[in-house]
């Protein structure tokens, strides 16, 4: 484990009911889970996916796991098949399991198993607008969220898109989990800034672990909206 330039102080922080930051959980198994990363990458590459209204995605993105989360003009879905190779998402790496486990069981949400990983990476200028995840079956299961590499300004607002959002900086290894009355918060990420992280240099790294649900039923109606957005 490299050590991390950007860690000058970590603290867990409180963001309401069921959500937390939990500073450094993920610190010890961060080189690895960045190898992790880049081994599936080779298989389902990064893309940038495209919105409804065909806006390109400012963050490039590729799923793990049974189910993966993908965008195109025909709306926002769970497919159990990557569309760009044509074949299944990379599986979920015991690490990656492990590790939402943890964190989830951490703020109390225990037996958590995702069956979805959306891994996203950012370089300067990517930004995630505030948005809900709200394209799973099942709102009662929580998020955890994994931040590696360059640190950024995440937004978490409240219950409506125009609800005040409060920054709190998340650093290397640092996960945030959110579930219960907090499942639905609107969340994002602003624009990231320049910088040079030992580990990822020029990149962040972000693994969002869901419950998605059954292909056959989260596979939804071409057209059916989401509040996801991205800048």
């Amino acid at each position: 484990m490299q050590h991390d330039l950007f860690a000058d102080d970590r603290r867990d922080v409180h963001l309401g009911p069921g959500a937390a930051i939990l500073s450094g959980f993920a610190l010890d198994g961060a080189d690895a889970l960045i190898a992790h990363v880049e081994r599936m990458a080779a298989l389902s590459p990064f893309r940038h996916l495209e919105t409804r209204s065909g806006k390109r995605m400012s963050v490039a993105m590729f799923n793990c796991g049974a189910l993966g989360w993908v965008s195109d003009r025909s709306g926002y879905r769970y497919d159990p098949i990557d569309p760009e190779t044509g074949r299944a998402w990379p599986p979920l790496p015991p690490l990656f399991l492990d590790l939402a486990r943890r964190a989830a069981g951490a703020l109390g949400f225990h037996g958590f198993v995702p069956d979805a990983c959306l891994v996203n990476r950012y370089v300067p200028g990517a930004r995630l607008s505030l948005h809900q995840d709200m394209d799973e079956q099942d709102h009662s299961a929580p998020i955890v969220s994994v931040s590696l590499g360059l640190p950024a300004s995440f937004l978490w607002g409240g219950h409506q898109r125009g609800d005040r959002a409060v920054r709190h900086r998340l650093v290397h290894g640092d996960v945030v989990v959110w579930g219960g009355p907090s499942r639905m918060i609107f969340h994002g990420v602003e624009e990231l800034q320049d910088g040079n992280h030992p580990v990822t240099g020029a990149l962040r790294y972000n693994l969002t672990f869901r419950k998605a649900g059954p292909a056959q039923i989260i596979r939804q109606a071409m057209g059916h909206p989401s509040s996801f957005s991205q800048g």
